[in-house]
């Protein structure tokens, strides 16, 4: 029986250490405890509400929910917001009354549950811990929870025997986001502001933020980062600050633990197509909009990782790129790149794009050829027939064109942001609460206002553990730039030109699996030549946030996922393919000109003299190409996965 390679398993959550150091400590720890089933009772006990003249509660926490019942004035048999799944928790926090005379302690617990519809509403749930006789032994009550919830939260794990303290807990996890203000139709900034602030504030995650101003600066600014610093570096934009950040990552002279950097993506721009696979991942049903955002958000509060695939993909000039998604050219590219001029729809431009592609619907013929996977996955249908061939295409590939790399432009680090933040009203049980005032970049969140009435106090944070000395929170300047920090417009910037070319990377590892491109291929390659619509290389499942284009792929198989559909299709069939991919289905159909293959690698040889290549939904040079996965060598932030705890 083949052994999973320790690489290739789900790796650290919030607070653990690197995959190295952690097998050393579990080969020195003592064997853990028998694993908890999902309705093993962890903590139970009885809370009132807030304001003090609210109803009583039974609460009790499971590794799965947090178990809500209320007792007096009537208990429920059916009680409403009975159960809370701890998959759609953000975080939670102890409080303290600022009234001098109260003696209790407040554990509150932010949820952002779906609704009705399908849409997700933040709500809070404030609960009093007024137990014991002094404000010390009910804080300690409301920390004991606080603390093990936190635990189930991040992963870590909780104490077969002993007392559940906050030392349990690491330091704050630091986080650098990358925000690209012009992403989607320009809601980025708003969008992240209005929700992944709050998000991240109320898990208890550090972070400094900086808007990015042009094409490529996010791929400049991670080259000269002091990568100890952080913890991960978030994206919130679309695909292409991603592909950025990779591959700037990948050109640091110590890019072999640079690329080691846990790096996500907050889905805020048009293509969406890593988080739609981040959210199946986690658990979630498909999502689009705000939807899918508050999805990924929650999975990132939770913390844990996984290997990412990366493919380097070497041009027709013999300069390479880093992909994390996908490689086309026929169709996919061509309405990827056509439908720039759209940009301001969203979303919708692809929608509008494929319409006009189909109207113009283009063949164009090409040779493709891959070397295929030693141990074939499940196929999602029955392969083609393909004829074996070698490849004696001779190409002549020209020097690479130089980088240049522009000085580092302004950036932002403990952003000051407006406060209070924009939020919808809050509910707890038995009476509204009050919008919450964020304190940002580590900060808890405060519940403020004297709204409760008479006797009732506004509460204030009562923090677990105090930021660490060092942390973003209390750096004066930013870990980016050494002159003080400053807001950059936010407004008036031009956004990336559609035209823009994809810049190149130069460093990685050797693509042991290619030979130089015009050589001919060794043995073992499979090579196919026609008329295509499309072909297709990608690494995830989804080809974006609705279009699940490899239904059975993972973030770590080790796989390139080839589709093509050759000529002579009809525009009708091809419509039906692409609504059919929005649920994964579209290789059930039967269409013959539809195929797939399973690869270690492939080399495109475009024989039409126009087209359209993308690498990631950028736009690179016409020409041959060829490409090699390197498994597991990236790390994504995706949250736990969603087999146990699943979404009813």
């Amino acid at each position: 029986m083949k052994t999973q390679r320790p690489e290739q398993e789900l790796t650290w959550s919030w607070g653990h250490r690197p995959r190295s150091a952690l097998a050393r400590v579990k080969a020195m720890a003592p064997p853990p405890p028998p694993p908890l089933t999902a309705s093993t009772p962890l903590l139970h006990g009885e809370f009132g509400s807030y304001p003090a003249r609210g109803p009583r509660f039974a609460l009790t926490l499971t590794p799965q929910a947090l178990h809500i019942q209320r007792l007096r004035p009537k208990p429920e048999a059916r009680p409403r917001g009975g159960l809370v799944l701890l998959a759609e928790v953000s975080g939670c926090c102890s409080l303290r009354s600022r009234s001098p005379s109260d003696s209790a302690a407040y554990f509150c617990v932010y949820t952002y549950p779906r609704g009705r519809r399908g849409g997700r509403r933040r709500a809070a749930r404030t609960f009093r811990a007024d137990g014991a006789a002094t404000y010390e032994e009910n804080r300690a009550e409301a920390q004991r929870w606080a603390t093990a919830l936190t635990c189930l939260l991040r992963g870590l794990p909780l104490p077969g025997d002993g007392e559940i303290t906050p030392d349990l807990l690491p330091r704050p996890p630091r986080l650098l986001l990358l925000v690209n203000p012009f992403g989607g139709r320009g809601l980025a900034w708003q969008w992240c502001k209005n929700h992944v602030l709050p998000m991240i504030s109320e898990a208890g995650l550090s972070f400094n933020l900086i808007q990015t101003e042009r094409h490529n600066h996010a791929r400049e600014l991670v080259q000269g980062l002091s990568l100890s610093e952080w913890d991960g570096i978030v994206t919130v934009s679309g695909d292409g600050l991603l592909y950025e950040v990779l591959n700037g990552l990948l050109e640091r002279p110590d890019w072999e633990e640079a690329v080691k950097t846990p790096v996500g993506i907050l889905p805020c721009g048009s293509g969406n197509a890593l988080a739609g696979a981040v959210n199946q991942h986690g658990g979630f049903e498909p999502a689009l909009g705000i939807d899918l955002l508050l999805n990924c958000s929650l999975l990132l509060c939770r913390g844990g990782s996984h290997p990412l695939d990366l493919l380097s993909v070497t041009l027709a000039s013999g300069s390479r790129c880093f992909s994390f998604l996908s490689v086309a050219w026929g169709f996919v590219s061509d309405v990827d790149i056509q439908s720039e001029r759209f940009r301001a729809l969203g979303s919708a431009r692809f929608t509008l794009g494929t319409v006009l592609g189909l109207a113009t619907l283009h063949t164009y013929r090409g040779r493709l050829s891959y070397l295929p996977a030693t141990v074939e996955p499940a196929s999602p249908a029955p392969a083609h027939g393909l004829p074996r061939a070698k490849s004696e295409l001779t190409l002549a590939p020209g020097p690479a064109p130089p980088v240049a790399h522009s000085p580092l432009h302004r950036s932002v680090s403990d952003l000051p942001l407006p406060l209070p933040l924009p939020q919808p009203a809050l509910t707890s049980p038995g009476s509204p609460e009050p919008p919450p005032i964020l304190s940002l970049n580590g900060g808890g969140p405060e519940l403020a206002g004297d709204w409760g009435g008479a006797g009732d106090a506004p509460l204030s944070p009562d923090p677990l553990l105090p930021s660490p000395p060092g942390s973003p929170k209390a750096a004066q300047l930013s870990p980016i730039t050494e002159g003080a920090s400053e807001m950059p417009a936010s407004s008036g910037l031009p956004p990336p030109t559609p035209d823009a070319r994809v810049a190149i990377s130069a460093g990685g590892p050797p693509d042991h699996l290619l030979p130089p491109l015009g050589t001919p291929l060794p043995p073992g390659w499979v090579t196919m030549e026609g008329d295509f619509v499309l072909i297709l290389a990608i690494s995830p499942s989804h080809l974006g946030a609705d279009l699940v284009a490899a239904p059975h792929a993972r973030f770590d198989d080790g796989l390139v996922h080839l589709c093509w559909v050759r000529g002579g299709i009809s525009r009708a069939a091809l419509l039906r393919l692409f609504l059919a991919m929005e649920r994964g289905s579209h290789f059930s159909l039967g269409c013959p000109q539809l195929g797939y293959a399973a690869a270690r690698a492939f080399r495109l040889e475009p024989l039409t003299p126009r087209g359209v290549l993308t690498v990631d939904g950028e736009q690179v040079e016409y020409g041959p190409l060829q490409a090699q996965v390197h498994p597991g060598l990236g790390t994504l932030l995706t949250g736990p996965s969603g087999c146990p705890g699943r979404e009813p």
